[in-house]
């Protein structure tokens, strides 16, 4: 679980990346992070680690260049708004090792544990904030439960706790056996197209599935792994409310088929943590996170993230 070291990347004036690499056993896993020099204060910025979902590598999700001169990526967005921010390809995306496994939901909570030491040596800090959206609020919240020392503030965007009445879901499910057949999935720009627009069209520029498959064939090679799609169609749920006592934020586009409004509010009821924060967005679609009301998803977190700490005046 330690890292081979660091590229740094300079890629504007504004901001700059750094390339690392985890180790799990044999896997090599790809961490990126991203800081804007002259935002925030050096040693001190709060961290954002982003979990990606299932069909992208995380910087198709969190760091892409898209269509025009509009912002997409939810990393220079933060960076320059003076946050630490980092993710990181699971096992079998993007760059990290291309294993025989699945990728499953728990196998990316462990992906999460071996990048926590390189974060941790390179930031100073041993309490970051956690962000996940679909597949990655699970990997994210299932992370939570095994290592809840690591984790100050928890995000959840997207999030099927279990799964019930979720109509994408639904649909996903009559494929079940097209996704256990084998470990693997091509991802390009019809493929795209369609999860860009399988809620509602009009919510996602137009060139946007050309942009993400550019991208994905650049950080991940066109192919994804089908763990976590098995595991939301039969296996959910894989987060415990119960265990997770740091405040969360649970956000939900309205237009979003992979949950339900139902789902969401029984895990916030769930939650024993009294800071709690569950957010509907209209507007958002499923990938809230490049859609055309991004801004309103980064308004929504950031408030979240630097919310003031609670002033104890001994009241429970």
């Amino acid at each position: 679980m330690t890292a081979k070291g660091f590229v740094r990347v300079q890629e504007t004036a504004d901001v700059v990346g750094e390339e690392y690499w985890a180790k799990k056993g044999d896997v090599d896993l790809f961490v990126y992070r991203k800081t804007a020099p002259h935002a925030g204060k050096a040693g001190a910025r709060p961290v954002l680690f982003l979990v990606h979902g299932s069909s992208q590598a995380a910087r198709t999700s969190y760091d892409l260049k898209g269509p025009g001169d509009d912002e997409y990526s939810v990393m220079n967005v933060f960076a320059k708004w003076g946050f630490d921010v980092w993710t990181m390809d699971h096992e079998g995306y993007g760059r990290s090792s291309r294993t025989p496994g699945y990728s499953y939901i728990l196998d990316g909570a462990e992906d999460i544990k071996a990048a926590m030491p390189i974060v941790k040596k390179a930031t100073g800090q041993s309490r970051f904030n956690f962000f996940g959206t679909s597949s990655g609020a699970l990997r994210a919240g299932a992370f939570c439960n095994a290592a809840p020392q690591w984790v100050e503030r928890l995000a959840l965007a997207a999030f099927p706790w279990t799964g019930k009445d979720a109509p994408s879901l639904i649909k996903r499910r009559e494929r079940l056996a097209e996704w256990q057949a084998t470990n693997r999935r091509e991802v390009g720009e019809q493929y795209f197209l369609n999860m860009f627009t399988r809620d509602v069209v009009g919510l996602t520029a137009p060139d946007l599935p050309a942009a993400a498959a550019k991208a994905e064939m650049a950080h991940g090679g066109g192919s994804v792994p089908n763990g976590t799609y098995i595991d939301m169609c039969i296996n959910l749920p894989l987060v415990d409310p119960a265990r997770i006592t740091c405040p969360v934020l649970i956000i939900r586009g309205d237009h979003d088929g992979i949950t339900t409004d139902e789902d969401n509010a029984a895990f916030y009821a769930a939650l024993p943590t009294k800071d709690k924060f569950m957010v509907t967005l209209s507007g958002q679609a499923h990938n809230m996170t490049v859609g055309l009301n991004r801004h309103r998803f980064w308004h929504v977190l950031r408030s979240f993230l630097e919310m003031p700490g609670r002033v104890d005046g001994g009241v429970a």
